[in-house]
């Protein structure tokens, strides 16, 4: 039975996200191991019945004397497993597992799901991060990028060959459970409902979202500005929990806290808000989509691959609040068969571009390319 190995950096990742992908492949006739560092869901993982192993690594260190020792435990790793490829996912196993790869002569399909904080911020740091790229994708025979903005750049700087380059519509989603209930909508006057979905971080616009919030209050007093995900994230660009209460308190947003099952809250929002500076793909975006639900986002890498302008949502510009609050406005002021039709048209943009069958299918064809040529 042929070994797959597939790496990230929390076992929530894999579990969240990489799910019916690995039991797609075990159907398919893999052993399927799963490796990240040990969280809560590393047990769920093995409940799935996924063999589990534990990854130890320093998700934000710099220190190269230790991201080293990480790619040469990597390498022993495989040639102990001797899987016939490997999967990763996040910016750490996607670099050193292919750097090990290479030199251990394993096939490693790497994800760039999005470049992060590191592209955003020039610096030392990112032509440090831009040569470990150039140097470890040398080595795999496919390299997945979840928008076009991420594998165009990628490749006019010659840090991958434009022929293994390949766009996935990000991690898929099985449109059947994120469903719309009804084709009802609110009617229009009532209070409209904003969710922002995200982790709780400056980078994601949170700063914006507060602001338009704030101007839109003044005119639309009933409207809710909700927040949703993880706060106190290990992470330099954090919102501090102390800034998000004081917002609570000013009245300005409601926190919604944290859930594994977005989809509740989701279907209760009138509009789905991400002001993000760059993503991947991201999914909370595919979700509120497949779940016919009208999007304002920022025509940035990763986002604008998700909204077809004023069809199924509205693009703000880049770190601007007051045309994120424009835009908002118009989201407000459009009746409930606007916002109907125009969610109507997201959820078959979704279910076109973004099923996870999409995503499913091409893993399943670059792994028996691979192993074929093998």
């Amino acid at each position: 039975m042929p070994k797959l190995i597939i790496i990230s950096n929390t076992s929530w990742n894999l579990y969240n996200f990489r799910l019916p992908l690995m039991r797609k492949l075990r159907e398919a006739g893999h052993e399927v191991v799963a490796m990240a560092p040990y969280d809560e869901y590393s047990d769920r993982l093995a409940d799935a019945g996924f063999r589990y192993a534990d990854l130890p690594m320093n998700n934000k260190g710099t220190n190269p004397i230790e991201d080293i020792g990480f790619s040469i435990r990597l390498f022993k790793l495989f040639r102990r497993e001797r899987p016939s490829v490997v999967l990763t996912y996040t910016p750490k196993p996607n670099i050193y597992a292919s750097i090990a790869g290479g030199f251990s002569r394993t096939a490693v399909i790497p994800n760039i799901s999005g470049l992060g904080a590191t592209f955003i911020r020039q610096g030392l740091v990112t032509r440090i991060i831009k040569f470990l790229y150039r140097w470890a994708l040398r080595y795999p025979q496919c390299v997945f990028f979840q928008n076009h903005d991420d594998l165009n750049l990628f490749v006019s700087l010659g840090l991958v060959k434009k022929e293994v380059a390949k766009r996935i519509p990000g991690s898929g989603i099985d449109t059947k459970v994120f469903s719309p209930l009804s084709a009802e909508s609110s009617e229009t006057g009532s209070a409209t409902i904003f969710l922002l979905v995200a982790r709780i971080l400056w980078d994601k616009g949170v700063g914006e979202y507060v602001e338009a919030a704030r101007m839109l209050k003044q005119k639309y007093p009933d409207a809710e500005f909700q927040l949703l995900g993880f706060l106190d994230v290990e992470n330099p660009q954090a919102v501090p929990r102390e800034k998000v209460e004081e917002w609570v308190a000013e009245g300005v947003i409601n926190y919604m806290g944290k859930t594994d099952s977005v989809i509740d809250i989701m279907r209760e929002a009138d509009c789905v808000v991400l002001p993000s500076y760059r993503e991947g793909l991201p999914r909370t975006l595919i979700e509120a989509g497949s779940l016919a639900k009208p999007i304002v986002t920022t025509d940035t890498a990763g986002c604008r691959d998700v909204v077809d302008d004023g069809v199924t949502g509205l693009l703000c510009e880049l770190k601007s609040a007051d045309d994120l609050a424009d835009k908002m406005e118009k989201i407000i002021d459009m009746s409930a068969a606007e916002r109907l039709g125009m969610g109507e048209l997201g959820r078959e943009k979704i279910v076109r571009e973004f099923d996870e069958k999409i995503v499913i299918d091409m893993y399943v064809a670059a792994i028996r390319s691979i192993e074929i040529k093998r």
